[in-house]
C-alpha cells in the first residue's frame, strides 16, 4: 500500500535519528522554501581576471557613490580592497614614511636588493612600497624597476631587509648606494585567532624562563576591520588600530588611498585605537567602540569604553557647550563586542549583555539603556540587521534577536553548533571574532559561518530561515557576506590558506598569508572559478521510520504497513514514487535500513537509485525495522526541489 512520507521543513539535531521520525535530521547545501527543501544556488568568481585578494577576508560593505558608482569594499588580514566594475582596485591605509633608505645590490644575489635604514622597525611579511627612488652607482636596477610593492622576506638584523625585485642585478651592483622613501602597509593583524604559544606569552614568571609555552589563555586577535559609509565616503577602522577614509566623490578616486587625512573627511583627531566603528545614520554620527578614554594614548582604551563625534563632524570628539560629541562606559560585560546600525537605533551588544542607544538630541545627544541581560555575542561580525530586526549568535550558546525586546530563538540545531562533548564537533570558541553573520534577504536567511572545534578557519554554517522559522547547517565556508541591495546578489568571499594571492601585484611574495575570493552568490546551479565549472554537492536526510501492522477488527494482522510505528515488525518496501517539484539533471535517492537504533545503517541492494523529471516509480528491495532516506546530487547542472516521496511498505514479521 503507498503512503506518503510526510516530512516538516527544517533540520533536527537536537533529537536521535529514531526520534526524529517525520523529520529531517542532516543534509548539505540545501534550504527550505514553500515547506520544501531544494538544493542552494551556485556560485561564481567576479573579477574577470580571477585576482584573488592577499590574506583572510574579515570585513565587506557594499555602498553607492552620489553618482551612482556602485562599490565593494573588503577588508583582508592584508590590507583595504575596493571591487568596483569587476576589478579590484588596492586603497590599502599607508603607515608613516621612512626616508633616506639606501640600497645594496649584487650580481651573486640576482634579484635580491638589501634596504639599509637604521632602526626601520619592520618584519618579515610586511608589505611595502618604494617611492622617490634614486640609484647611484653601475646598476641596472632603475627607478622605474624598483618603485613597486614589494613583501618584505627577511630581516638580517635591526638596520636592513631584503626585497626580491622583478629584474636581476647585471650591473656591478650598489653598496648602501641610492636613496629611496620606503611606504609601509599598515599592519592589520593575523589570519586566524588562537591561542599565543611559544615564547614571551601567558604570564611573567609562569613556567620557566627560555621554555616555550605547550597551553595559553592568550588570545591572539585576529586582522579584522569595521567597515561602513558615511555617505559617499567609507569609514574603515583596523581593530584595535586607526581610522581612515576614502572619498568615492573625490577626483579619480580610484587611484587613492584611504588615509587619515582625505579631504573634507579628516580623521586624524580620532582614537588612534577602536575595538570597532560605527556610523549612526539617522543623525551622522561616528561611533568609536572599545577605545581610548585619552584620545591619543592607547594606554586609557577601555573595552567598554564609547566615544561618538560631533553631528556632521568625523573629526572632532571633545564635548562641548555647542557640539554633540560625547562619551559613555557600558558597565555590564568585560568588552564591547559588536554594534549594528537598526532603523532607528544602535545595538550595542557587549560579551554578557545588549544595549540600546538612540539619538535624543542635545543636551544629552543619546540615551543608552540596557536591554537585555545574559545574551552576550560572539564577535564584532556575529550580528546582522535583517527584516527589521538584528540577530547575533551568543557566547552562551544560542541565538538571539532584537525587534524592540531581546528574544531567545528556539534552535533545533543548538547542540550541533555549539556542544563539544564526545565525538561533537562543535564550534571553535577561540574563533568567535572571525565568526561573520550575513543576511541573504533573497532566501529570508540569515547564516552565521563559523570554525569546527579543533580548526582555525571558517569551515561551517547555520543558518535560519526567519520567513520559514527553520533551521538548517551546511559546509558553505564564506568569511563575510554582502546582502543584495548595492548589487543584484549576495557577495561573500572565501579563504584560501594556501592560495596565491594575485591582487595587488606584491613582488616576491611568499604566500604565508594565504588569499580570499570574491563571489558572486545565488547564481546557476554550480561553482564557477578559475579552476572551471565544478559541481556544488547537496543532500538532505530524513529521521527513521518504523511501522505497526495494521490489525482487521478481529484484531488479525492485515499485512497492511502503517507508518510512524514502534518498531515492533519489520518492514519490506517493494518501491516507491518520486515526486520533485523541479528536477534538473538527476538525483539520487537512498534507501537506508537497520534494525535498531544504534545499528549503523546500511543502503538498500538495488540503490541508490538515480531519479530523472521522467521517472514513475522505482523498485525496491529493501527489509527492516527502520527506514531513513536520503536526496543527493553529484553533478555539474543538476538541481532540484522535493516534494513527498511515497512508499509502498507493508509489514514483514517480527523476526
Amino acid at each position: 500500500m503507498l503512503q506518503q512520507l510526510k516530512i516538516v521543513p527544517g533540520f533536527n539535531k537536537q533529537a536521535t535519528e529514531s526520534g526524529a521520525e517525520g523529520q529531517w535530521t542532516d543534509g548539505d547545501n540545501v534550504r527550505f522554501r514553500y515547506g520544501l527543501p531544494e538544493k542552494i544556488g551556485g556560485w561564481s568568481q567576479l573579477t574577470a581576471s580571477e585576482h584573488t585578494l592577499p590574506g583572510a577576508a574579515r570585513s565587506s560593505h557594499a555602498f553607492t557613490s552620489l553618482a551612482g558608482e556602485k562599490y565593494s569594499a573588503i577588508g583582508t588580514s592584508q590590507g583595504l580592497f575596493l571591487f568596483y566594475g569587476k576589478a579590484f582596485y588596492d586603497i590599502s591605509p599607508l603607515d608613516t614614511a621612512i626616508t633616506g633608505c639606501t640600497f645594496t645590490t649584487s650580481v651573486a644575489a640576482g634579484r635580491t636588493v638589501t634596504i639599509n635604514k637604521t632602526a626601520h622597525g619592520l618584519a618579515i611579511g610586511r608589505y611595502i612600497t618604494l617611492s622617490s627612488v634614486s640609484v647611484t652607482g653601475d646598476s641596472n636596477l632603475t627607478a622605474v624597476i624598483l618603485e613597486k610593492a614589494y613583501e618584505i622576506l627577511t630581516v638580517p638584523d635591526a638596520n636592513s631587509f631584503t626585497i626580491e625585485a622583478s629584474t636581476a642585478e647585471t650591473g656591478v651592483g650598489m653598496t648602501a648606494a641610492g636613496a629611496a622613501t620606503v611606504n609601509p602597509y599598515y599592519v592589520v593583524g593575523p589570519t586566524v585567532q588562537t591561542r599565543g604559544y611559544g615564547f614571551g606569552t601567558y604570564l611573567w614568571g609562569n613556567s620557566t624562563w627560555g621554555t616555550a609555552r605547550t597551553t595559553s589563555s592568550v588570545v591572539l586577535e585576529p586582522g579584522n576591520w569595521s567597515l561602513c559609509n558615511y555617505g559617499q565616503v567609507l569609514v574603515a577602522t583596523i581593530s584595535d588600530g586607526k581610522t581612515f577614509t576614502w572619498d568615492a566623490g573625490a577626483s579619480n578616486p580610484r587611484t587613492n588611498r584611504a588615509s587619515q587625512s582625505t579631504t573634507n573627511y579628516v580623521t586624524t583627531a580620532n582614537p588612534t585605537s577602536s575595538m570597532m566603528t560605527l556610523v549612526s545614520d539617522r543623525d551622522r554620527h561616528l561611533f568609536h567602540m572599545g577605545t581610548e578614554q585619552t584620545i591619543g594614548d592607547t594606554s586609557t582604551q577601555d573595552a567598554m569604553f564609547i566615544r561618538f563625534s560631533d553631528q556632521e563632524d568625523l573629526n572632532t570628539y571633545t564635548p562641548t557647550a555647542i557640539n554633540t560629541a560625547g562619551t559613555f562606559r557600558l558597565d555590564s560585560g568585560n568588552e564591547i563586542r559588536a554594534a549594528v546600525a537598526g532603523k532607528d537605533y544602535n545595538l550595542i551588544l557587549t560579551d554578557t549583555a545588549a544595549y540600546v542607544a538612540q539619538y535624543v538630541g542635545p543636551p544629552y545627544t543619546f540615551s543608552i539603556s540596557q536591554v537585555g541581560t545574559n545574551c552576550g555575542c560572539m564577535g564584532m561580525n556575529s550580528a546582522v540587521a535583517a527584516d527589521g530586526a538584528i540577530y547575533w549568535m551568543s557566547n552562551s550558546g544560542g541565538f538571539f534577536k532584537y525587534d524592540g525586546t531581546v528574544k531567545s530563538i528556539p534552535c533545533l540545531v543548538e547542540d550541533f553548533v555549539f556542544n563539544t562533548d564526545g565525538d561533537n564537533l562543535g564550534i571553535n570558541y577561540v574563533t568567535n571574532k572571525i565568526i561573520y553573520a550575513g543576511h541573504n534577504s533573497l532566501y529570508t536567511e540569515v547564516n552565521w559561518f563559523y570554525a569546527k572545534s579543533g580548526t582555525e578557519q571558517i569551515n561551517r554554517c547555520v543558518t535560519f530561515n526567519y520567513g520559514e522559522n527553520v533551521w538548517t547547517t551546511s559546509s558553505l565556508d564564506r568569511t563575510t557576506w554582502t546582502d543584495a541591495s548595492v548589487f543584484d546578489t549576495p557577495y561573500a568571499t572565501n579563504y584560501g590558506a594556501s592560495t596565491t594571492p594575485i591582487f595587488p601585484t606584491i613582488l616576491g611574495i611568499t604566500n604565508t598569508y594565504g588569499a580570499s575570493m570574491y563571489y558572486s552568490q545565488e547564481t546557476g546551479t554550480d561553482q564557477i572559478n578559475s579552476t572551471g565549472t565544478t559541481s556544488i554537492n547537496a543532500y538532505i536526510r530524513s529521521g527513521d521510520y518504523d511501522i505497526t501492522s495494521k490489525k482487521s477488527m478481529m484484531g488479525q494482522d492485515t499485512g497492511v504497513a502503517d507508518l510512524r510505528g514502534d518498531g515492533e515488525y519489520f518492514m519490506s518496501v517493494s518501491r516507491f514514487i518520486p515526486d520533485f517539484k523541479y528536477l534538473s539533471g538527476n538525483a539520487k535517492i537512498t534507501l537506508f535500513i537497520s534494525n535498531y537504533p544504534n545499528e549503523t545503517p546500511t543502503g538498500s541492494p538495488l540503490g541508490p537509485f538515480t531519479v530523472t523529471s521522467s521517472t514513475d516509480k522505482i523498485n525496491t528491495r529493501a527489509r527492516g525495522r527502520l527506514v531513513s532516506i536520503n536526496i543527493a546530487n553529484d553533478a555539474v547542472g543538476e538541481t532540484w526541489r522535493h516534494g513527498t516521496l511515497r512508499l509502498d511498505s507493508r509489514s514483514d514479521g517480527r523476526r
